[in-house]
C-alpha cells in the first residue's frame, strides 16, 4: 500500500505506505528523504550506515536524508517519507523542525517505544492521514503538513519524556548540540577546527566543551566522527580511492585522514574496505 502526494508548485513530496516503500533500500542507499518507520506487531531488522538495528514491535524511529539505510526484514510497517519542500520550508518551533530533536538533535538514532495508549493515538492519526489523501481540494497540502507536524510533535514529546532526557534538555544543552550538529553537517568538509563552530555560535571553545562534556562527548569528537562517518560511507558505497576521499572531506594529504580514521576505528581506510567484503 502506498499513497503519494506531490505539489508541483513547490516540488513537495509526501509518501505514506507500508514496507513496500522500503523495497528500494534492500541495497544500502541514502534515504534521500526524511523518514519515519513505525514498527507495529513484528520486529524489524535494518542497517543504518552499516550498523545493524533490531527494532522492537510498537516503536517509531526517525532517519535523516543523508543516512545510508538498508532494509533487511520487517512486515506490517507504517512508513512516512517527505522532502524538505513538503515540511522543512515551513516555520516551526526548533524542537519540531527538520533541524529538531528527532533529526539532528541526538547523539544516536532516536527509537521511541510506544505504550498501548500511544499506539492508539498513532493509529488514529494514520487513519486521518489516509482519509486526507482521498480529499482532493485546495487545502489538502496544508492539511497534510498539519498532520505531519502533529506526528512530529507527538514523537518529539515522547522522546523528551524518556528517562533522563527532559532533565538534560532544561538547560538548553541539546539545543546547542543540535545547532552544532547542523553547522558541522554544513561545513565538516572544509572546517575541521572547533574555533570555527564556536565563533559561528558566538560561544568560546571552552564553553562548548563544558556543555558537551555533560553529554559525554566533545566538539572535536563530533567533528571527527562526522568526517570518519563520511569516509566510511564513501568507502562502503563508492569506488573512490583513499586519496580522493581524503580530498573530498577536506584533507590535502591522505595520511591525515588515515591517522584520524585509524584513531576512531582501529583500522586504516584500506583495511576497513577489506572488511566490507564480509559485511555488505
Amino acid at each position: 500500500m502506498q499513497e503519494i502526494f506531490t505539489e508541483f508548485s513547490t516540488n513537495a513530496t509526501l509518501k505514506i505506505g507500508n514496507e513496500s516503500l522500503l523495497e528500494s533500500y534492500k541495497v544500502p542507499t541514502q534515504t534521500g528523504l526524511y523518514t519515519f518507520i513505525k514498527v507495529n506487531q513484528h520486529k524489524a531488522e535494518i542497517l543504518v550506515d552499516n550498523i545493524p538495528y533490531s527494532i522492537s514491535p510498537n516503536s517509531v524511529l526517525a532517519l535523516t536524508p543523508i543516512q545510508y539505510f538498508k532494509f533487511v526484514e520487517g512486515k506490517d510497517l507504517t512508513v512516512y517519507q517527505f522532502n524538505r519542500e513538503f515540511y522543512c520550508i515551513k516555520d516551526h518551533d526548533q524542537e519540531v523542525s527538520c533541524a529538531g530533536l528527532l533529526f539532528f538533535g541526538n547523539l544516536h538514532i532516536p527509537i521511541i517505544e510506544l505504550n498501548i495508549e500511544e499506539q492508539r493515538k498513532f493509529k488514529t492519526l494514520h487513519e486521518v492521514f489516509i482519509d486526507e489523501f482521498e480529499t482532493k481540494d485546495t487545502i489538502q497540502a496544508e492539511m497534510l503538513r498539519m498532520l505531519m507536524a502533529r506526528f512530529i510533535i507527538m514523537s518529539t514529546r515522547l522522546l523528551k519524556a524518556k528517562e533522563g532526557y527532559l532533565e538534560i534538555s532544561k538547560d538548553k544543552k541539546l539545543d546547542l548540540l543540535r545547532e552544532f550538529n547542523l553547522l558541522v553537517e554544513s561545513h565538516f568538509k572544509t572546517q575541521h577546527s572547533v574555533s570555527f563552530y564556536a565563533d559561528s555560535l558566538y560561544k568560546s571553545p571552552k564553553t562548548l566543551s563544558n556543555n558537551f562534556a555533560k553529554l559525554n562527548t566533545t566538539p572535536l569528537q563530533i567533528i571527527h566522527e562526522r568526517i570518519v562517518l563520511e569516509a566510511k560511507r564513501l568507502l562502503m558505497y563508492t569506488d573512490k580511492t583513499a586519496k580522493e576521499i581524503a580530498y573530498e572531506v577536506g584533507f590535502d594529504d591522505a595520511s591525515h585522514l588515515s591517522r584520524l580514521f585509524k584513531k576512531n576505528t582501529s583500522l586504516t581506510p584500506s583495511d576497513f574496505k577489506k572488511t566490507l567484503k564480509t559485511t555488505l
